[in-house]
């Protein structure tokens, strides 16, 4: 009888994925129930019950905003972190060609820097973009000896024509935190001394906010792209634009229609989804630490059990000493020929986890992120990535630690 089955776990069924999606926290599920049934007009009708919809929206945006310390009128609501992401990008290519066009110049094309751990909508939306021939660009390599861009190796891709330069705060396969702050303040002196207006910074931070403090005051970007989803809200999503209604920093419309969004985003509003994230940011901000201390006190103990119960032949993929990391997540390869990663997570009985940003495919190709951190091919292929969330508990990771022995012991057998 397996371990499991002797601990009378045979039925547990245990979620380690929460870098791919959280679940609702109990208040944000209440919190969209009632707004259905309360707020169910439409937001943009001029009635009492639109305008009670929409003072519930503007609500929700005024705590998206306080969690990142914005003004609720930077705020913009989106389907999630991909519309807003291709939103910066799409912008600044409209804003570049527009003003060389005003100048004169209108061949000139907009030069853009990101790098190589991006997500893929940031990465596909800039190579469709050079498919096109409508851009140029820039893809800095994430340094292998600390798992994230240097910045400068940033700051020496900025060409004059650069519009746009987009790093993500924290990777969603490692969890390592990239230099945004220093990027930052090394893009304002760049700036100041060469007296130029541009590039505008944009930052993901899909995998940050809920797990580490995110301030628009301390990072000082121009474009931050949220996912509710990942901080125990709702599929919907939103951007800051800095200085959007006095266009300190320019967005045009990416989805045409009848304006909604003060021009910004067409299409009716998701109400109750916006409230969802409205709670789910508020609950962020009144509890980040709290949710962080326990998120980090889990992930250590994870790697201990890790360390204790498989020794030399489990190896830690991008945890570089003295390299911050979000506290939850936690990427091993487990060592052997056929122990791919995911076909020991087709053996997992009660646990569930991912190989990274990828679905549980059988994929052939390593992932380039643990390529770039310096992870050898042969080790990259075996990578599990384990995310860990608020109420994970160490019986929870004694139940996956029992769990991937015996998933290995399958995986060698099969």
């Amino acid at each position: 009888m397996s371990l499991l089955m002797d601990n009378g776990l045979d039925n547990r069924k245990v979620y380690l994925d929460y870098n791919s999606t959280t679940p609702l926290a109990p208040e944000v599920l209440t919190t969209i129930t009632e707004t259905l049934s309360v707020c169910y007009a439409n937001p943009n009708s001029t009635h009492e019950e639109g305008v009670r919809a929409k003072q519930c929206m503007e609500e929700a945006r005024g705590h998206v905003a306080t969690m990142i310390g914005a003004k609720s009128s930077d705020i913009v609501f989106t389907s999630g972190c991909t519309e807003a992401n291709n939103m910066v990008i799409h912008s600044c290519v409209t804003h570049h060609r527009r003003v060389m066009k005003q100048e004169g110049t209108p061949g000139s094309l907009p030069h853009i820097v990101t790098s190589n751990l991006e997500h893929g909508s940031v990465l596909g939306t800039v190579k469709r973009l050079i498919d096109d021939e409508e851009i140029e660009l820039t893809i800095v390599k994430g340094d292998p000896s600390c798992g994230h861009v240097l910045v400068e190796d940033v700051i020496g891709a900025i060409k004059p024509n650069t519009i746009l330069v987009s790093i993500m705060l924290a990777n969603n396969e490692t969890g390592v935190i990239q230099p945004v702050k220093e990027i930052s303040s090394a893009l304002a002196v760049l700036k100041r001394e060469q007296k130029r207006k541009y590039p505008f910074l944009h930052v993901d931070s899909a995998q940050a906010c809920g797990k580490i403090p995110v301030s628009i005051s301390e990072f000082d970007v121009d474009f931050l792209s949220i996912a509710a989803q990942k901080l125990y809200g709702p599929r919907v999503g939103a951007l800051y634009v800095r200085g959007l209604e006095s266009k300190v920093v320019p967005l045009y419309p990416f989805i045409i229609g009848v304006g909604q969004e003060r021009g910004f985003r067409s299409g009716t509003e998701n109400t109750a989804y916006i409230a969802g994230m409205g709670k789910a940011c508020e609950l962020v901000y009144n509890n980040l630490n709290v949710y962080h201390q326990h998120m980090k006190e889990m992930r250590d103990y994870l790697e201990e059990q890790l360390s204790e119960h498989f020794g030399d032949s489990v190896h830690f993929n991008a945890k570089f000493p003295g390299v911050e990391r979000i506290p939850n997540t936690c990427n091993v390869s487990m060592i052997g020929d056929q122990l791919q990663g995911w076909r020991v997570l087709s053996n997992l009985q009660h646990c569930m986890a991912s190989t990274g940003a990828a679905c549980h495919s059988k994929c052939a190709k390593p992932s380039e992120t643990l390529l770039c951190s310096g992870v050898p091919e042969d080790i990259a292929r075996n990578s599990i990535r384990i995310s860990l969330g608020r109420d994970t508990s160490k019986e929870d990771i004694d139940v996956f630690i029992a769990d991937l022995k015996q998933a290995v012991d399958k995986t060698l057998k099969s």
